[in-house]
């Protein structure tokens, strides 16, 4: 299977930002690591009190550039960032060339059964969403899914495709943040941290295609479990008005609208997370 870095030095490079950046941490971690039938998966938790909530990251994330959804959401249950095999971090960086989805879902089927934790509250931000939504696991007792692939194909604009081109030619700070001023509200900053990692990642990473939409029978059966969808009201990926037509028409759901948010949810915009992860736990 091919794997998500350019060549090993980018592997090397990336893991140690992720290593360093898990190590400034300035509120306890613990890091475990599961062999699976895909590999090495990393785990990072923080937090205690029930229910269990598991963290699927977005395109490109880990625990390491999730740090605040997993401070955020551990002040409350215990919560567990899991590192996606095939995306840039700290877990195996192989994944297969067709059916990625269903792959991954069958890889969080095995992760949930080897964490031994039930009622689990999964919650996926955009890939991490769709990832959430193909697994099927008598251990997950609802979804909390935000900005989710899974529903619909991305809406990429012209002036977002041009952008991103740039960005992937030229990895530079200032092309990464005209980018990602593009996945935030009008007149929002992304943060730093955020251009710093895009960056790295250009520079050291494959790109991965948007996942498609899920089958609309696999969406109705995930319906018959609580689950939540919010999206931000400035997100040009999955603009509402498109999304929550799709919400309705495949799993019967009411979308939640984040004002001011667009799809890159900045720490500032978390509490919205938490209050639509408190739905569901």
């Amino acid at each position: 299977m091919p794997t998500v870095y350019k060549n090993p030095r980018g592997q090397r490079t990336v893991r140690q930002w992720c290593s360093q950046a898990l190590a400034r941490a300035d509120f306890p971690l613990v890091n475990s690591t599961l062999d699976t039938g895909v590999g090495r998966i990393e785990l990072t938790s923080a937090g205690t009190g029930g229910p269990r909530v598991v963290v699927v990251p977005g395109t490109g994330s880990n625990a390491a550039v999730a740090l605040p959804w997993l401070q955020a959401l551990s002040a409350r249950w215990a919560t567990t960032v899991l590192d996606l095999p095939g995306q840039p971090g700290l877990s195996d960086p192989h994944r297969p060339h067709r059916g990625r989805l269903a792959w991954y879902g069958r890889m969080l089927e095995e992760v949930l059964a080897a964490m031994e934790v039930d009622g689990v509250v999964l919650v996926g931000n955009s890939l991490g969403a769709a990832v959430a939504l193909a697994a099927d696991s008598p251990r997950i007792a609802g979804r909390a899914l935000v900005s989710p692939a899974g529903f619909m194909r991305l809406t990429v604009d012209p002036k977002l495709a041009l952008a991103s081109a740039v960005w992937l030619r030229r990895p530079t700070a200032e092309h990464t943040r005209r980018m990602l001023g593009l996945f935030v509200a009008p007149g929002e900053d992304p943060p730093e941290i955020e251009v710093e990692w895009m960056t790295l990642m250009a520079a050291c990473c494959r790109t991965t295609l948007a996942p498609p939409p899920l089958p609309a029978a696999l969406l109705a059966r995930r319906a018959e479990r609580p689950c939540v969808v919010g999206v931000g009201e400035y997100d040009r990926f999955l603009p509402p008005r498109r999304l929550a037509p799709a919400v309705r028409r495949t799993m019967n759901l009411d979308l939640r609208v984040f004002p001011g948010m667009g799809h890159l949810t900045t720490p500032g915009h978390l509490d919205n997370v938490v209050s639509l992860v408190a739905e569901v736990a």
